[in-house]
């Protein structure tokens, strides 16, 4: 028996079943107690991908503070987002789910400033795109079972993880890859999650921003829609200050970005001939999104963001440090593969017999990306510093 497990109760003609899913690379006999898309979440949770995202950056070192937060709690923020929406508009909770806790699988050490990196040191091998690494972690780097390699997940998770997409590798992805070349759409599941993490990852930097001391509150009033909600909160709740005040401010924000999503989309989606998630895919833009001032608002606080928090000078001393280390260790494990681990080091010598350097070149990228921010500075130290022979 092939795997499709029964449908949610209360699902929108739009939305994803696990009954009708496209499948797995290889099938599989369904579990008892779960359909398809739940056991694609728990392969998630489950994997070693997942549990690295502990100490993987957001904005911040994971050593810096342990209040602030990591890849993993940004993964769970984005997970608890979306279901609240897929919810609200009968989507597939489940399938929602194990896209946004898979999102950010493939991401290096050192958040944005390490994918550059690594992007600029695979420039002359195909570059690297963290989206895409996270289908390479669920499709082929996670070694977990006996009979294929990754986690097989299922077609609707899997093109969940990809955003984007060259064109020139696209065909590559097979199925995957075919709406990057057609100019179609993945489900709402999918275009959902991918709109909560932009939701999370702006007003949760917001957060750590202000907690770490590189805004003020007052310089974030610069933006209009944070001054407005400064005010509504001040009216609400007058003398409100400290940390009490900063999170009503960042939970005002989420909940006014969710409500103009739900109004927008449920907008579009009425307005649009929708029998079934078979159309969704067929159209050449997406159904879910923001009306057009939430838009401008929340384009004017990620441009703050990016001018006073991105590019402040410790972040940006950071990332530096952080981009030294990405381009010195790539450059020692392309001139020497003894450097690497064992089976790193198979790896990278049989995919070099494939496809020579560009194919070495891939398999380093694989071992620095699968890094912690912790486990990269380590290995940095070992293979650099005088004092550090072993």
């Amino acid at each position: 028996m092939t795997e499709m497990g029964p449908d949610p109760q209360g699902l929108a003609i739009y939305a994803s079943r696990p009954s009708a899913s496209e499948g797995r690379c290889h099938p599989e006999q369904r579990p008892d107690l779960r359909n398809a898309f739940q056991r694609d979440r728990d392969r998630v949770i489950h994997s070693t991908a997942f549990r690295r995202l502990e100490y993987k950056t957001q904005v911040f070192v994971n050593h810096e503070g342990d209040l602030f937060r990591t890849r993993l709690t940004h993964s769970l923020e984005v997970a608890q987002i979306a279901r609240t929406i897929a919810r609200a508009m009968g989507l597939n909770e489940d399938l929602t789910e194990a896209i946004a806790l898979a999102h950010d699988l493939g991401h290096t050490p050192f958040g944005h400033a390490g994918q550059e990196a690594l992007d600029a040191c695979m420039a002359p091998y195909g570059g690297f795109e963290h989206n895409l690494q996270s289908l390479r972690v669920v499709d082929l780097l996670e070694t977990r079972y006996p009979d294929f390699d990754g986690l097989n997940l299922t077609f609707e998770a899997r093109e969940g993880l990809v955003k984007r997409c060259p064109l020139d590798q696209a065909e590559s992805l097979g199925a995957i890859g075919r709406r990057f070349i057609d100019g179609t759409q993945p489900s709402l599941e999918a275009q959902l999650t991918n709109i909560a993490d932009e939701i999370a990852y702006n007003s949760h930097d917001v957060d750590d921003g202000l907690r770490a001391g590189l805004l003020d509150l007052d310089q974030l009033c610069q933006v209009e829609w944070v001054a407005a909600i400064r005010q509504s909160v001040n009216a609400a709740h007058p003398g409100l200050g400290g940390r009490r005040l900063i999170y009503r401010i960042v939970r005002e924000l989420i909940a006014q970005q969710v409500e103009d999503l739900l109004a927008e989309s449920r907008r579009r989606i009425a307005t649009a001939d929708i029998d079934g998630p078979a159309a969704v895919r067929r159209l050449e833009k997406p159904l879910i999104g923001f009306g057009a001032e939430m838009h401008a608002q929340h384009r004017a606080l990620k441009s703050f963001l990016y001018d006073n928090l991105y590019r402040h000078y410790r972040v940006h001393r950071m990332t530096t440090k952080a981009t030294r280390v990405i381009h010195t260790l790539f450059e020692l494990f392309m001139a020497d593969t003894r450097l690497l681990p064992p089976e790193n080091r198979q790896m990278a010598l049989a995919r070099a017999e494939r496809r020579g350097e560009r194919g070495q070149a891939r398999a380093v990228a694989d071992y620095i990306a699968g890094m912690t921010d912790r486990y990269a500075l380590d290995e940095h130290e070992r293979l650099t510093s005088p004092k550090r022979l072993t």
